[in-house]
């Protein structure tokens, strides 16, 4: 099968993902005990006429399965619904605000993660010591079970209170002119050649992303380490030390074999973060789409709540798409 033909068919694949994943989301929202309108509304204390007249304003009297086909086909036609709680709120509007900052938050996580990770596992690889390779692997299980809250709180009372030198929270100063155009405002400066306004946002960023990235860093120092061990002591490694060439070509080769199972787990680990990051944006009053689920969660927001989880299962898709094809490019001997 040819790449092209390949990528099609996972792009047709992410589909059934999001339909299954909006019929869970569906199904479990109807099946909670209460009314979705008075909880929405934070009371109890309203009359029966008004109570009906916002269910079929809201098209909850209608059947189930009606519901269920006439959300997924505005969807289609990019309607995603208006909210419960802000009556009238186009929730489209709202996603577009959010999503960004925390696909931004993400993305400088996941940097972070790769840097200070594969950093420190392939060093433990180069230094031929038993007592280095011991501390990263030693590292590595630590980091990966620090509270995010309590290390983003340690690090904004250093860094933030003390030093003096970094925001404790939001992504922008107040007093900065600048206007978004993707939403991910370090690469909106960029675009707009507005140094200033970059420096300022990353800023803002290093901290939560920092906090993110090194959580998440544990798995890349073992997994780099790991796999890079076990790879030089491989009969293909014997055979170039065989013909003679130099230890710092054969790490190099050896970690090129390496990058396929860290692109694996980046791919994953990055759809995890979409979803995952709500305790960092809680720590830091990061405005993204992760405490803006939890929000309509507790408000059980049914249309807010269908719409984020459609959103988030397109970019689970997207990203083992991505993901697939980057292994064409860095393992010659994957064929499709």
């Amino acid at each position: 099968m040819g790449l092209v033909k390949y990528i099609a068919v996972r792009a047709l694949m992410i589909i059934p993902t999001v339909l299954i994943l909006y019929t869970l989301v569906f199904v479990i929202l109807r099946v909670l005990p209460g009314n979705p309108v008075l909880a929405a509304l934070g009371t109890k204390n309203i009359p029966e006429e008004q109570l009906k007249a916002l269910m079929s304003e809201l098209g909850l009297d209608k059947p189930l399965i009606q519901q269920y086909f006439e959300y997924l086909i505005n969807f289609t036609r990019g309607d995603m619904g208006k909210s419960m709680v802000v009556r009238g709120r186009p929730i489209a509007s709202d996603i577009i605000d959010k999503l960004p900052a925390t696909l931004e938050l993400s993305i400088w996580a996941i940097l972070f993660s790769l840097i200070i990770g594969v950093g420190l596992g392939y060093i433990g690889a180069r230094v031929q010591n038993p007592y280095v390779k011991t501390i990263v692997r030693l590292m590595g299980s630590i980091v990966f079970v620090i509270f995010i809250p309590a290390l983003g709180l340690s690090l904004q009372l250093v860094f933030s209170r003390y030093l003096g030198v970094l925001p404790t929270g939001g992504r922008l100063s107040v007093t900065m002119g600048f206007k978004p155009i993707t939403g991910i405002y370090t690469l909106d400066a960029l675009l707009q050649l507005n140094i200033q306004a970059f420096f300022d946002a990353l800023k803002h960023l290093v901290l939560p992303a920092f906090t993110l990235g090194l959580v998440i860093s544990g798995p890349y120092m073992r997994l780099t380490l790991n796999n890079m061990e076990e790879i030089m002591e491989s009969k293909i490694i014997e055979a170039y030390r065989a013909r003679g060439i130099r230890d710092s070509r054969l790490l190099r080769h050896a970690f090129r074999h390496v990058l396929v199972p860290i692109t694996t787990y980046t791919g994953l680990q990055f759809s995890l973060l979409m979803g995952g990051a709500v305790l960092t944006e809680t720590t830091f009053n990061w405005p993204g789409i992760g405490t803006y689920l939890v929000d309509k969660v507790m408000y059980r927001d049914y249309t807010a709540i269908q719409a984020v989880i459609i959103i988030f299962a397109i970019i689970v898709g997207l990203t083992s798409l991505i993901v697939d094809v980057l292994y064409a490019l860095i393992d010659p001997r994957v064929r499709y």
